[in-house]
């Protein structure tokens, strides 16, 4: 009521809250300082980033089974409900989750995994991060729940009467509960500096993607970091001044639902099918152990069996029942306008025309003697400058098998620039 001084619904916007447009202002302060000096800089911020969550996670856990009525939301958390198991909705959401926490389709992956040594173990550093974000979402279950359960008992209300999904558990469930706690000030700066670090994380990889697009597209560029990081900003800035004002919220609503949900189920399919069924999942393997080392015949076929079969298929099921389901959004128990779900599905389907209006334009500008079949073929194939960037050593030079290691230099770099060795 204070700060969001919400409106009426999303066709009243009304005013632009000067207390949210400040801290935004600050915020995107904070991440231009943070990116300006370049992929290594935000390495180091990340650091303080990603660890510190954890500290508080921890610090608000043994806080939170201290409470009375922790107990009861614990339960509530650890009682399965099978109904909902047999709901697409459910596993829907669970999948949509997936892509917010670990980011896959979105390209920030691909971008900061391009920073990475030649030789760089990516096999161990996704299973770390895989498992991390499973045990990360288990444990946070537990300090969410037990600080709910004490919020139920405060109210005396059931447990599934206070939980609430979205923004509405971050920004008002846990600000009720933390001014019910001993020295409140003290919990509501830990919990919400919490959220400011892991917002800022999420971020440093989302605006990486988008200038490393642009320093690669424009080279030139990479000698002016400081200023395309300004710009980006800048442009981010005003782009997030909408969801300053009064009707803000609603519009976070609407992003959140259709630019962040199918649109990636689309484009993480289209990958799938790319990599391994044009490209090819061996020739892909083959690519990852000239990195990493050889690996056993069950390796290749778990993964081969994903990449090919699973993983596109499970998503296409996901994405067709998240079609069907498909209902009229509403917040705050007001139903959104057409017009507001039409700029919805454009805002989900504007990635999804770059990819398809590119591969277009690309089939235009091949070569017009060609058949359309050779055309089609050919665009369906890697072209020959297709390989690693780094000209390194062939299997047969190198003994994988004994673990022996030596000091091969890469013939790319002249002694002039800084020498890039590897160490396999």
């Amino acid at each position: 009521n204070e700060i969001l001084g919400i409106s009426d619904g999303i066709e009243d916007l009304g005013t632009i809250r000067w207390q949210i447009a400040l801290c935004l202002l600050l915020t995107w302060t904070l991440t231009f300082f943070s990116l300006s000096k370049g992929v290594k800089s935000v390495g180091k911020v990340v650091y303080f980033t990603a660890l510190f969550p954890y500290v508080v996670l921890t610090i608000l856990f043994f806080r939170g089974i201290t409470l009375d009525g922790a107990k009861d939301g614990i339960i509530y958390y650890l009682t399965p409900n099978f109904d909902k198991l047999i709901e697409a909705q459910t596993w829907v959401s669970a999948a949509v989750q997936i892509f917010f926490a670990l980011s896959p389709a979105w390209g920030g992956l691909i971008t900061l995994s391009s920073y990475n040594k030649f030789h760089n173990n990516c096999f161990k550093d996704s299973l770390i991060v895989g498992v991390g974000n499973i045990c990360t979402s288990i444990f946070a279950g537990f300090v969410i729940f037990s600080i709910v359960g004490y919020l139920a008992k405060e109210l005396d209300m059931p447990v599934g009467d206070v939980v609430k999904q979205g923004p509405g558990l971050a920004f008002v469930v846990f600000p009720d509960v933390v001014t019910r706690l001993p020295v409140p000030p003290l919990w509501s700066f830990l919990f919400f500096f919490m959220l400011i670090t892991l917002g800022m994380g999420s971020e440093f990889a989302l605006l990486e993607t988008v200038m490393t697009a642009v320093q690669d597209t424009y080279p030139p560029l990479r000698q002016k970091k400081v200023f395309v990081v300004l710009t980006v900003s800048i442009i981010g800035y005003l782009g997030g001044l909408i969801v300053c004002t009064e009707g803000g919220m609603y519009v976070l609503q609407l992003m959140d639902t259709y630019a962040a949900s199918w649109a990636v189920f689309i484009m993480a399919i289209l990958e799938c099918i790319i990599i391994a069924w044009l490209y090819g999942a061996d020739t892909f393997i083959r690519d990852i152990e000239m990195m990493i080392g050889r690996r056993s015949r069950a390796w290749h076929l778990f993964f081969t069996f994903f990449w090919k079969f699973l993983t596109p298929a499970t998503l296409i099921f996901l994405l067709f029942f998240n079609w069907i389901d498909y209902k009229r959004m509403s917040y705050n128990d007001k139903v959104y306008p057409m017009w507001a779900e039409l700029c919805g599905w454009l805002m989900a389907f504007v990635p999804i025309f770059i990819i398809v209006g590119l591969g277009a334009w690309r089939f235009y500008r091949s070569q017009k003697e060609k058949s359309l079949r050779e055309k089609i073929r050919r665009m369906c194939h890697p072209t020959p400058k297709w390989g690693p960037a780094h000209q390194i050593p062939k299997y047969d030079q190198v003994d994988i098998e004994s673990g022996k290691s030596r000091t091969v230099t890469n013939p790319g770099f002249s002694a002039r620039s800084n020498p890039f060795e590897t160490r396999i």
